[in-house]
């Protein structure tokens, strides 16, 4: 769940009362707890949803106040987790980052752009930086391109290959 939670824009990893916990833009929006759970905040309708599917779950409260769920890991597989991780952060980000990511995730699917194939983390990074092109990549220098999450030694490697094929360099 760790790797799924920090592939979200702008998620950050920290504790909460000692335990690990995932937030975006000082938002928590997951918590593995002390019991072998997940706690993660989810809206209402996502709430139902989940303890629906999963039964041993348990709906958080504070002060009557819905918050998420609380789901224990032994039942639940990764694929779901993760994706649930993703719902939690899409519920807990700014709109306007969450409308960035969408459209990053639309453009990697796309066909056509002179960006090579880094990766989906490397590629939503990157369309969430506003950077589409590698004109654009060529504006910025490595350690800039290091600095946004997803993008790593390999997607440098590569972009670094694509820029000098077409003549260009990093900044």
């Amino acid at each position: 769940m760790r790797k799924a939670a920090l592939a979200m824009p702008e998620a950050e990893e920290g504790t909460h009362f000692g335990m690990p916990s995932f937030s975006v833009r000082g938002k928590g929006f997951a918590v593995l707890d002390r019991r072998d759970a997940v706690l993660l905040h989810l809206p209402a309708e996502a709430v139902e949803r989940v303890l629906a599917e999963y039964p041993t779950g348990e709906r958080l409260e504070r002060r009557g106040t819905l918050l998420g769920v609380r789901l224990p890991l032994a039942d639940i597989d990764g694929q779901r987790l993760n994706g649930l991780a993703a719902e939690a952060w899409r519920h807990r980000a700014p709109k306007r980052l969450v409308a960035a990511y969408d459209e990053a995730e639309r453009a990697a699917g796309r066909p056509g752009g002179d960006l090579p194939a880094i990766g989906r983390p490397a590629t939503s990074a990157l369309y969430t930086a506003g950077i589409t092109s590698l004109e654009q990549v060529a504006e910025r220098s490595e350690a800039e391109l290091r600095a946004l999450h997803g993008v790593g030694p390999k997607a440098i490697r590569i972009l670094r290959e694509a820029l000098e094929a077409s003549g260009r360099s990093l900044r």
